[in-house]
């Protein structure tokens, strides 16, 4: 039985110093338990032959989806501070709506009560949290990995049969404020102004691939998972780094990810696997090479 172990807290959701705020980002892994293990419990009853198998993947992966949705549509609220939640967007394509552009580095807004500098455009003082320390050091993990000259690094994606794909970009520089331009207008366009929407501080963005390579990086996630052998971690961690390349939605993939990875490993693995807190920003930030394996994967 799925239960929340599986699911440690993302130091990303630590982003407040109200133990009842921190309660409920603790909370979120009894709820992701549940869905997953429900979703265990249907794979398991047609997990017949490879095409079987697609088939029930896609309608889970799509299924989780809604789920995510209608636990945004009656959240509370979101954690900490930043653009009101809108449930609508954790349904909405990536392909309809364009790239998702998620920062990293200095995030003044996720330490706990800090103060906007409209000078800046920044958040400032308050104090440090798990959530602002793991953005400042994946901040400095993707600036190591740019070359010197370099504003865009593309991360290039490996298929179990060699060919080479474009995955997501890390973006600095020049490049970061363009992006940065075009969320203001993105988030004018919504609501009708960018108040207190952090764009200095020298940003670097995680950029989301290309749609068709998406959707090759999806299916071949699917494929790989849909034909693995009993207890292979190994396909099961391809298909991971695979997954977190192949976002569908505006928000919320990071979640669905994790709960579906957690009932397809149940099922392949024949125990439930436990996922790193930081499984999304190492699959995006560190490259293939250093993120398909993982401290918490045991075989």
């Amino acid at each position: 039985m799925i239960g929340p172990a599986s699911f440690p807290t993302p130091h990303l959701a630590l982003r407040s110093a109200d133990e009842a705020e921190l309660t409920r980002a603790r909370a979120f892994a009894s709820v992701q338990a549940v869905a997953a293990e429900a979703m265990r419990v249907r794979l398991t009853t047609g997990w017949r032959d490879r095409d079987t198998r697609v088939a029930q993947l896609r309608a889970a992966h799509r299924d989780l989806v809604d789920w995510r949705c209608d636990l945004a549509s009656r959240a509370p609220g979101r954690l900490g501070i930043g653009i009101p939640q809108e449930a609508d967007r954790f349904r909405m394509t990536i392909d309809e709506h364009g790239a998702n552009y998620d920062r990293i580095g200095y995030i003044g807004r996720l330490r706990a009560n800090p103060v906007w500098d409209e000078s800046t455009r920044t958040f400032r003082g308050g104090r440090s949290t798990p959530a602002h320390e793991t953005m400042l050091e994946y901040g400095r993990e993707a600036t190591a990995r740019f070359a010197a000259d370099d504003d865009v690094l593309r991360n290039p994606v490996i298929l179990p049969g060699g060919e080479v794909l474009p995955g997501n970009s890390l973006v600095r520089g020049q490049a970061a404020m363009r992006i940065a331009n075009e969320l203001i207008a993105r988030i004018v366009r919504r609501q009708g102004h960018a108040d207190n929407v952090e764009t200095g501080g020298d940003p670097i963005y995680v950029v989301s691939a290309s749609r068709a390579a998406r959707a090759r990086m999806f299916a071949e996630a699917v494929d790989l998972l849909a034909a693995g052998e009993p207890e292979d971690l190994e396909t099961w961690q391809a298909a991971r780094y695979l997954l977190y390349q192949a976002p569908i939605t505006k928000k919320g993939s990071d979640a669905v990810t994790r709960t579906f990875l957690v009932a397809v490993g149940a099922v392949t693995l024949g125990r439930a696997p436990v996922l790193a807190q930081d499984v999304d920003l190492r699959c995006v930030v560190l490259g293939q090479d250093r993120a398909t394996r993982m401290p918490t994967d045991v075989k």
